[in-house]
């Protein structure tokens, strides 16, 4: 027998006071069916920006949230302020009568009246935020690699210069940071991290470790300094027969240039009592794929990373850059936030680009869903049309549409928020 779902209510929402922390972490740890040590507790905590936090109320009761986390984020073209959003929850007592509903249009409510144009979140269920306009920016790949199929191709870039070194992630972070901020800028979806968010990734009790090995870090480096880090763990196991049988699982991989990243790759590749490697979160266009020997061996699996929300059309158009000169004229739909919603003209080449709004006849008709999809310049817009989502009206213009929206490095965000 199917069950019902509860009456809907119109809960009281408001922002949360940092003395509501352990409340917020009640429905939190209710509604993901966890329990969480004090440790990773307050690493929690130590992210949150409560001012940027929002509660749904039944009476007194705290039943439902969402956060916002403040961060500068890649796009095409530069960095841009981007609302992070996480921490969505709901008791399972209220799910199904209005409150996520409730908390999400008020959030995106908010962040339109404070001038804010995009926001970005890490779906734990990927079919929810499409029916408030998110959508699908970002993918990422995951990889099961044998130790027997983990060679590198003679045509792996080297650099007698380099040298790899072995350090306690720790005792080397800021040098971690500064391959890291060297790359952020090239790719979109990377997103600065203060202190907090690198001591979240460097986090190395027992609860981060989840059942596996300590935290560690190769380096590769040259006379001038750290060009490349990888940090991952290894799960140490052996067969029945006592043959090594390891895991090493592939927490994070940066570096500057082509060598410096195939020389990485091959150390985390190449671990003495480990049979396999598992990346489980990779650029959709991760070097690696044309590094390997035999790319078969990468046993790659595709999922949803990040979510993209276009919050104000006429801010975050013209804001980013185009790969591609286009003019069309396009039909937003967007019923969770109206202000979004008519025609409007995009004009644009590589120097720049103007949206307004017009009363000419629509090119291209589309959900604002698909906007958020293509803005990061992963997404081609072709599918969406074979899908039936998006109608073209001018032969061409969605093809038109997509090469502006391209970009030619994939985005990725690589550390979950």
């Amino acid at each position: 027998m199917t069950s019902q779902p509860s009456p809907r209510f119109s809960p009281r929402i408001r922002t949360l006071d940092k003395s509501e922390w352990p409340d917020w972490m009640e429905v939190f740890q209710e509604a993901f069916n966890q329990e969480f040590p004090p440790e990773r507790n307050a690493r929690f905590e130590a992210v949150m920006e409560f001012d940027r936090t929002l509660g749904a109320f039944d009476g007194d009761r705290l039943v439902g949230t969402t956060v916002g986390s403040s961060f500068s984020m890649t796009v095409p073209g530069g960095p841009r302020p981007v609302c992070g959003v996480t921490g969505v929850a709901v008791l399972p007592s209220h799910r199904r009568r209005g409150v996520l509903s409730s908390l999400m249009r008020r959030q995106l409510a908010d962040l339109h009246e404070n001038g804010e144009a995009l926001a970005a979140l890490y779906a734990s269920e990927a079919g929810i935020y499409g029916r408030y306009g998110y959508g699908r920016g970002v993918d990422n790949l995951f990889f099961r690699i044998p130790r027997h199929g983990a060679r590198l191709a003679p045509h792996a870039p080297s650099d007698p210069a380099l040298r790899v070194r072995v350090e306690k992630p720790a005792t080397v972070r800021e040098e971690l940071e500064k391959v890291f901020e060297a790359v952020r800028p090239t790719r979109p979806g990377q997103y600065a991290r203060n202190h907090e968010r690198w001591n979240v990734l460097l986090a190395d009790d027992e609860t981060a470790r989840r059942g596996n090995g300590p935290l560690r870090c190769v380096i590769a480096e040259d006379d001038a300094g750290v060009r490349g880090y990888a940090l991952f763990r290894v799960k140490s196991q052996f067969t029945d027969h006592d043959v090594p049988d390891g895991e090493v699982m592939l927490m994070e991989l940066f570096a500057v240039d082509p060598a410096a990243y195939a020389l990485v790759w091959s150390q985390v590749l190449d671990r003495d009592l480990c049979s396999s490697v598992y990346a489980w979160n990779r650029p959709a266009d991760d070097p690696v794929i044309h590094l390997l020997a035999e790319p078969r061996h990468l046993n790659a699996g595709w999922l949803d990373e990040m979510w993209i929300r276009v919050v104000d059309v006429e801010r975050a158009m013209p804001e980013r850059a185009y790969s591609a000169a286009a003019d069309v004229v396009i039909e937003v739909e967007d019923p969770v936030c109206p202000w979004n919603e008519g025609r409007w003209r995009l004009s644009c080449d590589r120097e720049g680009a103007t949206w307004s709004r017009t009363t000419d006849p629509a090119d291209v008709s589309l959900p604002v869903s698909v906007l958020g999809a293509a803005y990061l310049g992963g997404r081609p817009l072709g599918t969406y049309h074979s899908a039936g989502v998006a109608d073209e009206h001018r032969r061409g213009a969605l093809r038109e549409l997509s090469a502006a929206m391209l970009w030619d490095i994939a985005p990725w965000g690589g550390l979950v928020f």
